[in-house]
């Protein structure tokens, strides 16, 4: 099958052809008809964050059931679906109670040495990146990180409820668990910073500032429910968000990744409040906070978000069925559509900030 498969950190993209395996056991194999770029793929291809090359990346991916293993009980050829790179074994403490983005053993949802590569290469493993690697035809996963849609949602917009919807709305309204009334920042309005700023108004917060060095995400993000904008190249942004909600906010979330935006989420904050921190940081960087300053004496919280605390079985339905009902935005998150062979070009695109997703819907 067709795959961009990257060698090396800082190498570009190439599509080759490269070998999937039969489904065994509780796996999926499914055709893919659309898959999202993502900055985290991005920062796994430019920044050595100890994931083995070569590699095929990609997690944002819908498509259809093309087979499944002797064991798999949930899904049939047909189906249309959604994957994601939530692993979970289901019967930890963390999948038990709700929380399988806390699954205690993930692996058990990879191969075992012994059965051989999902994916291959000339005979040579390939890492399946987060368990997915959704750039290419098609993608071979567990059944616990695939998820039943239905086959009204277009698969361009299925694709996004993988990752991006799920890590921003989510960190709005399960991590946060925003209030009626609530102050809340959001420091990058890309795909992600979207989905918070879409997840805290479906929650009720009262004031949503949106900060973005990029005029044209300002104003998508008073699409998604922003009631104010900052653009930091006017000046101080920390206190134009004091400003804007009287002394600062209840929550406070960093959608970009630099150490310094991470200070400025917890400098925003109001007493009691919380920064999360959903931007894929480098492995070094350390914040500086003072304990009683920030911490003790003016209460701050910092909450590190991995994927919106999803329960994907629950929570992705939930949004492609308020997408449905025109009560959730999808399609303003489409900024593009691109063939496979122009990966490239697309995630030169997302580094420049012009867009908030491009999908792959020809392979």
């Amino acid at each position: 099958m067709k795959a961009a498969v990257i060698d090396g950190v800082g190498q570009p993209f190439q599509v080759q052809d490269i070998d999937i395996a039969d489904p065994i056991g509780r796996e999926v194999l499914i055709d893919v008809r659309a898959s999202g770029l993502c900055h985290s793929d991005m920062h796994v291809a430019e920044t050595n964050v100890g994931f083995p090359m070569p590699a095929l990346l990609g997690h944002e991916v819908a498509g259809v059931v093309a087979a499944v293993g002797p064991d798999v009980t949930e899904f049939r050829v047909g189906d249309h679906v959604v994957s994601s790179p939530i692993h979970s074994c289901g019967h930890c403490r963390g999948c038990l109670t709700g929380r399988p983005y806390q699954c205690r053993h993930p692996q058990e949802t990879q191969r075992t040495p012994g059965q051989g590569p999902r994916l291959s290469r000339n005979g040579e493993a390939l890492t399946q990146f987060i368990g997915v690697g959704g750039f290419a035809e098609q993608v071979l996963v567990h059944e616990n990180t695939v998820v039943s849609v239905s086959k009204d949602l277009p698969f361009d917009r299925a694709a996004l409820l993988g990752c991006g919807v799920v890590t921003g709305a989510g960190a709005a309204i399960n991590t946060a668990r925003i209030r009626p009334g609530d102050t809340v920042a959001v420091i990058g309005c890309g795909g992600v910073g979207l989905n918070v700023i879409q997840g805290a108004a479906l929650a009720g917060a009262r004031r949503i500032i949106a900060i973005d060095l990029q005029p044209g995400k300002l104003e998508l993000a008073k699409v998604f429910g922003a009631t104010d904008t900052v653009n930091p190249a006017d000046g101080d942004s920390v206190q134009a968000v004091k400003d804007l909600s009287g002394g600062g906010v209840t929550c406070a979330f960093e959608v970009i990744g630099l150490k310094q935006t991470a200070m400025d989420a917890v400098a925003m904050l109001d007493i009691g409040g919380t920064a999360f921190l959903i931007g894929v940081q480098k492995p070094e960087t350390r914040l500086e906070v003072t304990p009683f300053g920030d911490l003790m004496s003016k209460q701050k919280g910092i909450r590190g978000v991995a994927m919106g605390s999803t329960n994907l079985k629950i929570d992705i339905p939930l949004y492609a069925e308020l997408y449905l009902q025109g009560r959730f935005k999808l399609d303003e998150l489409v900024s593009r559509h691109i063939s496979l062979d122009q990966i490239n070009e697309g995630y030169e695109l997302l580094r420049g900030g012009s867009v908030a997703r491009s999908v792959i819907t020809q392979f």
